[in-house]
């Protein structure tokens, strides 16, 4: 059986009557399909009650990227500027979902406001544009950008830690990444340890310490290139396989029944 793989959705307005809808994008869909070798599932923004009644049916879990950020009350951060997005259906789905998510040892793949969340979530804090903040770049690409090769192509190098998991996958200390983020670390939480780091010392990937499963983030968006880039599949396919691995471990129902029967 292959692993089944929760994909974080977010909710937007569509058609005439902006009719509130949950979604994420086919990116995330086509990867859990492609090299993570899973079945996508998506997860509503239904709020905190979703968490225990999921996550014992699931293998994986990515966290996916969104232009909405993350609502600054639960990280003691300013109000937003004025036409912020927010979407604090989906923050109330997936801050809880990710501690429940690392209590159990349920692989987690956090991508851009997926990483964002993550740190939140463990008790860290975000700077809201980091292009407003002296002697940082601008890491984002308009959203309206209609070339897609400039809007989701490599963007900035990210170099990443000599001894870390990251370095392992990629073979080497620097690797390009796209960047399509206004948001970022400020504060790292104390359970994460930072991966990766752009050249103006923004944090762009991290693991957290000691958790029982899979548990990373990267800020950039491997999702779009993977089938082109190498680095990015490597990712999904230590997600998948760290997925694969949990699917194939003995439900407690049937060891038990192993057990009875010896």
């Amino acid at each position: 059986m292959r692993p089944i793989i929760g994909i974080s959705c977010c909710v937007k307005a569509f058609g005439i009557f902006n009719t509130p809808n949950h979604a994420a994008s086919d990116s995330y869909v086509r990867v859990v399909l492609g090299p993570a070798n899973g079945v996508p599932v998506l997860l509503p923004a239904a709020g905190e009650s979703l968490a225990p009644q999921i996550l014992p049916r699931l293998d994986g879990l990515i966290l996916t990227g969104s232009r909405s950020n993350v609502w600054p009350g639960h990280y003691d951060g300013p109000d937003h500027a004025e036409g912020t997005p927010e979407d604090q259906q989906r923050d109330a789905t997936t801050l809880p979902l990710i501690r429940a998510a690392i209590a159990e040892g349920v692989p987690l793949l956090a991508i851009c406001r997926g990483m964002q969340e993550l740190n939140v979530a463990l008790g860290g804090s975000l700077d809201q544009r980091i292009q407003d903040l002296p002697g940082r770049m601008d890491h984002s690409t308009p959203s309206d950008q209609p070339i897609p090769l400039v809007r989701t192509g490599k963007a900035h190098a990210v170099r990443l830690a000599p001894d870390g998991l990251l370095h392992e996958l990629a073979g080497r200390t620097e690797v390009p990444v796209n960047s399509l983020h206004n948001q970022g670390v400020q504060r790292l939480a104390p359970r994460l340890e930072a991966m990766g780091w752009a050249p103006d010392g923004t944090v762009e990937a991290v693991r957290v310490r000691q958790a029982p499963g899979f548990a990373w983030g990267v800020q950039w968006h491997p999702e779009y290139d993977w089938e082109k880039d190498a680095f990015s599949r490597r990712i999904f396919e230590a997600f998948g396989e760290a997925c694969a691995a949990r699917a194939a471990r003995p439900q407690p129902r049937v060891a038990a029944l192993r057990e009875a029967a010896e």
